[in-house]
């Protein structure tokens, strides 16, 4: 199944790549995209376990999805996890 999810944190394109290869390692996603301009990720997935998996992923990044609480962990967790996806781009 295809899904889309906004998220809160997302800055740049160091973020979007860190979010497009930490999310391509999870067995069960496929095919994930970015829009910086959106705030928002689409991904395939194969089962509902994959699809909460993907949004724990997510939130551990430091991208939570809209709704859910973005505490100031979460928000610095953001900031290095662009660091590292400009670095790695």
């Amino acid at each position: 199944m295809r899904t889309t999810v906004k998220i809160q944190n997302l800055k740049c394109h160091g973020c979007a790549n860190t979010i497009t290869s930490q999310l391509s390692k999870l067995n069960g996603v496929e095919k994930v995209i970015v829009n910086n301009d959106t705030d928002e990720v689409s991904f395939y997935y194969l089962l509902k376990t994959d699809f909460e998996t993907a949004l724990r992923k997510l939130s551990d990044l430091g991208y939570p999805i809209t709704g859910e609480a973005n505490s100031l962990p979460k928000k610095a967790k953001s900031l290095v996890s662009c660091a590292i996806g400009r670095i790695k781009k």
